[in-house]
C-alpha cells in the first residue's frame, strides 16, 4: 500500500454522517459511502469492541495469500507451468488451513483443548 493509498483510506475512514435507525432497527447507508466502499446486495455486520462495523461482502476471488504463495514458490525455484501447478495446489490449501486454525481457536476458547503458550512455540535460547 502506498502512502497515497493510506491517505485516501484515512480520509475515508474519518468521514462521518449521522444516520437514523428506523422502528424496525434499519439504517440506510449514505450513497457516498455505499459507492466509495463498493457495496452490492449484501453487507457484513460485526461488533468490534464497542463499535458496529458494516462493510461490503467481498466475493472470494481465490487471491488469499497469492503474493506470499508466489514469492515462496519463486524462491524455491519454480517457473513456467510448474510454477502455475504448484501455485494452484498451494492456493487450494489455504482456505482449509485457515478453517482448521479457526476450529482449533474455537476449541481453545471453550476449553476443549489446551492453548499453546508463546514460550512453547518460540522457546528461549533457540
Amino acid at each position: 500500500m502506498t502512502v497515497m493509498d493510506f491517505g485516501y483510506l484515512w480520509r475515508l475512514a474519518m468521514e462521518k454522517k449521522l444516520v437514523s435507525i428506523s422502528a424496525k432497527r434499519q439504517i440506510t447507508i449514505p450513497q457516498k459511502f455505499y459507492m466509495q466502499l463498493g457495496f452490492d446486495t449484501d453487507a457484513e455486520c460485526m461488533v468490534r469492541g464497542n463499535e458496529l462495523v458494516i462493510r461490503p461482502v467481498r466475493k472470494h476471488t481465490g487471491g488469499d495469500f497469492a503474493e506470499e504463495i508466489l514469492a515462496d514458490l519463486l524462491a524455491q525455484g519454480y517457473s513456467g507451468s510448474q510454477l502455475l501447478e504448484e501455485f494452484k495446489k498451494m492456493q487450494q490449501a489455504v482456505r482449509p488451513a485457515v478453517q482448521e486454525l479457526l476450529n482449533q481457536a474455537e476449541q481453545v476458547a471453550v476449553g476443549s483443548i489446551p492453548s499453546e503458550q508463546y514460550d512453547d512455540i518460540f522457546p528461549k535460547g533457540e
